[in-house]
């Protein structure tokens, strides 16, 4: 879409980037800072907002910053999820960072802050930024202090077609993990491909591992895990049989393996095209599925990760993050008001009536009319416990295990206790 497909995915290596080209990379943090000769300061905005509608509502607010703030202009450079992560880390590399980029938080953006290259925002935003909902601003303190200022945050979950599920006779959405497994069954028993997953990408393989971790061992024991760098446990080995145990199913679209999220033959246009029956994904899921596809519009559901029999985790802990942005260190002031135009009650309504993302400005939470956004909003405020995406909560390098780890049991070439020593083997080495 996170594309409002905020969604989260690990870094790549640097090399990548290199080969992506270096276009986007030039000018960042240049004179951005210093103006012309002309006494226009330009900022540059990296963000991950490539389809639409909010493409173009991003691009509108931007101008409509810069009629308000005639000697300032907002340079966008807009990249597809994974190309950005890549280009980024090359600028970590370098050292040179956009004056305002996108940032999930988490332990992505700590390594950027232990690099010197984020700019603390606490003193230059604390009289507007107090204002934001907490849970919404939560993934941007690194040792109580701000680093970044949300425009979005959310939950991920099923979204289903309902005439689907009718076809199929689910008559209700799977509360357990073994309904679950039955409306599996039963959507295949209707030659219905029950789930779209985008394998070639990984991260969205990664939320269900994530989900079944939380819902066997607990949000806390998650949490404690990470702490101690170490998910060899029997809750964590049991989280990859239960992914396992879907698998065998084959319950995603053929070829899934080599999906992307959000191209036209992609996860979101599966579903949004009524070729699928499920896939689990952000708040952001909708708006994608209808431009990368159709769409289903009333014909769309929305249900929480279902619970696992016996586990310790329960059904109002969830799994998500937002987005939010940052800025370089030794950004001009031109950015700073930047991002209190883009948080201000206003834009906040704007990019929730016309872009899906849920409120952060508690005076825009009245621009939320459509239904299953408001159930996301719902169980998110009902929630009793709440997980970064694991790819941005943790080092770059332990997330891209567990998306790595989770892809290759999905594809069949590591077990349950592989992913565990996997990702624990690389949470160590990162100490």
């Amino acid at each position: 879409m996170g594309d409002p497909a905020l969604s989260r995915r690990g870094f790549l290596a640097a090399s990548t980037a290199a080969g992506l080209g270096m276009t986007a990379l030039s000018g960042c943090g240049g004179d951005s800072d210093g103006g012309s000769s002309s006494g226009t300061t330009t900022i540059e905005w990296w963000n991950i907002s490539t389809t639409q509608p909010t493409k173009d509502v991003w691009a509108a607010l931007a101008k409509k910053f810069e009629a308000r703030n005639p000697t300032v202009k907002v340079k966008i450079v807009q990249l597809e999820n994974d190309a950005y992560k890549s280009k980024m880390t090359a600028l970590i590399a370098s050292g040179k960072l956009p004056d305002i980029f996108h940032t999930w938080g988490g332990g992505v953006l700590k390594q950027q802050v232990d690099a010197g290259l984020v700019e603390e925002l606490g003193d230059r935003t604390k009289g507007w930024a107090d204002g934001l909902l907490p849970v919404a601003k939560e993934p941007y303190l690194i040792d109580e202090k701000v680093y970044g200022i949300p425009f979005d945050i959310g939950m991920v979950g099923f979204w289903y077609n309902k005439a689907l599920f009718e076809k199929a006779g689910v008559t209700t959405p799977p509360a357990t993990w073994s309904g679950f497994l039955d409306a599996v069954r039963a959507l295949k028993s209707e030659n219905v491909t029950p789930l779209a997953l985008a394998g070639k990408e990984k991260w969205p393989g990664m939320y269900y591992w994530a989900y079944l971790a939380m819902r066997v061992a607990g949000a806390d024991a998650v949490q404690k895990a990470a702490d101690e760098k170490d998910f060899t446990g029997p809750e964590f080995v049991e989280a990859g049989r239960k992914l396992k145990e879907l698998s065998d199913l084959r319950p995603f679209q053929k070829g899934f393996l080599g999906a992307a999220y959000s191209t036209p033959t992609g996860q979101a246009a599966t579903v949004g095209n009524g070729k699928a029956a499920m896939e689990l994904m952000g708040q952001w899921a909708p708006v994608v599925e209808a431009d990368a596809g159709k769409g289903l519009g009333d014909g769309l559901g929305f249900f929480p990760f279902p619970a696992v029999e016996g586990g310790r985790g329960a059904i109002t802990e969830v799994f998500g993050g937002g987005g939010g942005h940052a800025l370089r260190r030794g950004a001009p002031q031109a950015a700073v008001d930047f991002l209190k135009f883009f948080a201000s009650a206003a834009s906040d309504r704007e990019l929730v009536k016309k872009t899906g993302v849920l409120p952060v400005v508690p005076a825009a939470e009245s621009a939320l009319t459509d239904p299953n956004l408001t159930s996301v909003q719902r169980q998110l405020k009902a929630a009793t416990g709440f997980q970064l995406y694991l790819d941005q909560a943790y080092a770059p390098a332990v997330g891209q295990e567990v998306n790595d780890s989770v892809a290759a049991l999905l594809a069949g070439s590591k077990s349950a206790e592989q992913v565990a020593e996997s990702i624990t083997k690389v949470a160590k080495e990162a100490q």
